[in-house]
């Protein structure tokens, strides 16, 4: 197959399109998926909820369950059902991680809480609920609609 070039083009060779792809696979931030501890059970699937670390401990108090939470110096992970981002509107700064993958960090969160059953997840509606109120947002469903 021939290459077209025309004036300021050029024609790139095979190694160089494969080293600038595995340089550039190199630079990309690394996704890092949450393990859960053994012995847990996710008929629902699982996805979670960062939140800043200055916010988990005023969340503790407010949840009637917690599940798995992980946590590191900047963010605390809430493991919650898949798909509990349809119909919410997460309150900023929180994070919604489908697949429980933490983006661009070097490391996984450590595991600092653990149910004592075998279901890690904490209940995404009282979690988004007691988030709301900590960042002073109305949840999705109290704000006044659009046309």
């Amino acid at each position: 197959m021939r290459s077209a070039t025309g004036p300021g083009t050029s024609a790139l060779a095979l190694d160089s399109l494969v080293r600038l792809g595995r340089a550039r696979q190199a630079s990309e931030p690394v996704s890092r998926r949450l393990a859960l501890p053994e012995g847990m059970t996710v008929p629902l699937g699982c996805d979670a909820v960062a939140v800043p670390a200055d916010y988990g401990p005023l969340l503790l108090p407010r949840l009637p369950r917690v599940g798995c939470v992980y946590a590191d110096r900047a963010e605390w992970w809430w493991i919650v059902p898949s798909d509990s981002d349809v119909a919410l509107d997460w309150p900023a700064p929180a994070r919604y991680a489908a697949g429980a993958l933490v983006p661009d960090s070097p490391t996984v969160p450590g595991l600092i809480h653990r149910p004592h059953d075998t279901v890690p997840y904490t209940p995404p509606i009282p979690l988004y609920l007691a988030l709301c109120r900590l960042t002073g947002t109305p949840p999705v469903w109290s704000r006044p609609l659009s046309a």
